[in-house]
């Protein structure tokens, strides 16, 4: 068995990864490179192997960065089975469904400025690659170890990331590859704890906090509290950029907890998503994979789907109106690196507003809008306008759905003995950092992946 790696392997985004085994190649998660326009390019290059090669595709969980190039692997030939985690596999329509429509109308709003002599902008794929990729999708439970080919297993384990995210076991040749996917930290509110495959002769471990750990959780809900009533204060709007799965839902989810002490009801909430309504019918479908707590607050009081003063905002026109609300209101909208999506159109009409407060509640990839913001940038443009910042910036990092050092460190320890790891899906400096902490702590090999590496398990 041989891993080569294609993406997510000198930065946190692009996950895809290529295993040859038993006579056969399959791929571990197909996702989009998301950060400036020149690396989101490299989206449109072609694939470091040949596609029709490829005879399955075994996905870790539904987020854009380890699924967005799904349709494009599609249109370039690929015709095998698309293996994932029933609810992975609820989430995926509903997730490259708006990632196509959101580059259909870059292309579309690109090409209306084009300037005589350059050449047509066209999107990385359309809704019509979307409709012919989801039939290929075919779905798995947790603990359900399955041959997907001739001498290939696999088995999944929840990685306590997102909804159906997972740790991918691979077995093959003898051997057992395990992929973590994406790890949630301990204590994540709804979703259950990572589990540990505890043996591996090759791991595949995502660092992306390899180099720092969170704030303290509770700390963390605190200092959330503490931003809404300054901006209530203050007499402004709070503007959350977030992705429709996951941290959208956490953040309702400690509204709903909060409730009384934090006074949500003399807010408008607003969750400003066309996909935002779809994924929350997909949370209702799947209470099995929900915590102990989660369950509680979901039977409790208000349900955090459904809070008095919630509005999902589905149309164009529901989401411009949100922008004539100069105070009292919480918009989470999409995406959570304020790469694209309805967030810059919020961004171009409260950053300049110092009454405004951004609240960044994830990981923000190097180039990104999210991450200049982050680091104190004075002046950004958005769709072609030079924009002022002077609303109030604020990292609330302990609601990662990434778990950080401390807890890569905990996870992979549960392993005995411990198996050879290299890192991907982290940038240099946190993986340089882990490796060194790794290799210190349990005297064990830990390498950096690199793209166009193979390396044998």
């Amino acid at each position: 068995m041989k891993v080569r790696f294609e993406g997510a392997a000198d930065r946190v985004t692009g996950s895809l990864h290529v295993v040859e085994a038993a006579g056969h190649r399959i791929l571990l998660d197909c996702g989009m490179i998301q950060g400036s326009d020149a690396e989101e390019a490299l989206n449109l290059a072609p694939f470091g192997f040949d596609v029709a090669s490829i005879e399955a595709v075994v996905i870790s969980h539904a987020h854009i960065d380890h699924i967005g190039r799904l349709p494009l692997l599609v249109a370039r030939g690929y015709k095998g089975p698309i293996h994932a985690q029933a609810a992975t596999a609820e989430l995926m329509p509903i997730m490259l469904m708006d990632a196509a429509s959101l580059q259909e109308s870059d292309a579309e709003r690109a090409n209306r400025h084009r300037r005589d002599g350059e050449p047509e902008v066209v999107p990385l794929y359309t809704r019509e690659d979307v409709q012919k990729t989801l039939p290929l999708i075919r779905t798995l439970d947790y603990h359900q170890r399955t041959q997907i080919l001739p001498g290939i297993e696999i088995n999944l384990l929840d990685a306590g990331h997102i909804l159906g995210s997972c740790i991918v076991e691979v077995f093959a040749d003898g051997r057992k590859l395990v992929f973590s996917g994406d790890l949630g930290p301990k204590g994540t509110p709804i979703i259950r704890d990572a589990e540990n495959p505890q043996t591996a002769d090759l791991l595949l471990m995502e660092s992306t906090y390899g180099d720092r750990d969170h704030k303290d959780r509770a700390e963390t809900i605190r200092e959330l509290g503490d931003i809404l009533d300054a901006a209530w204060k203050d007499g402004g709007n709070v503007l959350i950029p977030a992705f429709a799965v996951g941290r959208s839902q956490e953040l309702l989810y400690w509204f709903a907890r909060h409730w009384d002490d934090w006074q949500m009801s003399r807010w408008q909430i607003f969750l400003d998503s066309p996909m935002a309504g779809k994924v929350v019918q997909v949370y209702d479908h799947h209470h099995e994979l929900f915590d102990a707590d989660a369950q509680d607050v979901w039977k409790g009081t208000p349900n955090p789907f459904r809070l008095p003063n919630l509005h999902v905002t589905e149309s164009v026109d529901e989401s411009m109106a949100i922008n004539r609300i100069r105070s009292g209101a919480i918009v989470i909208a999409g995406n959570g690196m304020a790469s694209g999506g309805r967030i810059l159109h919020h961004f171009k009409h409260g950053l300049d507003r110092r009454e405004v407060h951004v609240v960044f509640v994830g990981y923000q990839a190097q180039n990104t809008l999210g991450r200049r913001l982050v680091n104190g940038a004075k002046s950004v443009r958005i769709h072609g306008e030079e924009l002022h910042v002077n609303a109030q910036m604020h990292t609330v990092g302990g609601l990662s759905a990434h778990v950080d050092r401390s807890g890569l460190l905990e996870w992979y320890g549960g392993f005995q003995p411990r198996p050879r790891a290299l890192l991907v899906h982290g940038e240099d400096d946190a993986r340089t950092a882990l490796a060194a902490e790794m290799h210190q702590r349990f005297g064990t090999d830990v390498e950096l992946a690199h793209p166009g590496e193979v390396v044998e398990v």
